[in-house]
């Protein structure tokens, strides 16, 4: 298929964060684009999208930045932050958000957190790439890796029809998340929370949990919380 089409902006006026969230950024701070994809896969592959979203990204800033970036499934992308304490807390330096049109064309936007200092963070749990220890911080730099490992992700995506398996691109979203293997909470959109150990990414890129009494149960959407061993 055509190379995705990528949309820069230096500043948006309202960054949109997933579940309606707004965010603001001081201006030339943050890498803020959105691609606009039309992959070649079958609709119910798209679930897909967000989780090969992260695994681009996470490969983009290791590859130019020098971080040791990973996922928090689905998509939101962690760095080591050694400013933040001792052993340096994993902190959100990128989020994802990815909308289907109707058309059935795919925009996914992407936020990278490049040049902020500590007081100009949205949140606590948030970071930057300048205080990650990022070998650069230039936006051209950090947009062109970008660029790049979308279109290496989806296009191994597309040429398997789909098939993340096929493509063992599940595996290499399973190679990159920070979830996997922790204990977690998830806060279900429907109400009430799931506790229990990521165990494993579903067919569909859903999240397995296995719950304390032995069960496995599947994500799809929600929040999650990686939990300290003792919580």
């Amino acid at each position: 298929g055509p190379a995705p089409a990528l949309h820069v902006a230096a500043h948006p006026p309202g960054g949109r964060g997933r579940l309606g969230r707004t965010r603001t950024t001081p201006p030339r701070t943050a890498l803020l684009g959105s691609l606009l994809l039309r992959p070649d896969v079958p609709r119910e592959a798209l679930s897909w999208l967000p989780l090969l979203a992260g695994l681009a990204t996470a490969r983009a800033l290791r590859a130019t930045a020098g971080v040791e970036a990973v996922v928090k499934w689905p998509n939101d992308v962690l760095v080591p932050d050694p400013g933040a304490g001792e052993p340096a807390p994993l902190r959100k330096v990128a989020g994802i958000l990815a909308e289907v049109l109707p058309d059935g064309g795919v925009v996914v936007g992407v936020g990278v957190n490049v040049a902020q200092r500590r007081d100009e963070l949205p949140v606590p749990t948030a970071t930057s790439l300048a205080l990650a220890g990022a070998a650069t911080t230039d936006r051209e730099v950090v947009l062109v890796a970008l660029h790049e490992a979308f279109g290496e992700v989806l296009a191994r995506w597309q040429d398997a029809g789909g098939d993340a398996h096929a493509a063992g691109l599940d595996a290499d979203c399973a190679e990159v998340s920070a979830t996997l293997g922790t204990r977690v909470r998830v806060e279900r959109v429907a109400g009430g929370d799931v506790l229990g150990l990521a165990t494993g990414l579903a067919p569909d890129g859903g999240l397995e949990v296995r719950l304390d009494d032995g069960t496995t149960t599947v994500h799809h959407s929600g929040d999650v919380h990686h939990l300290r061993p003792h919580d």
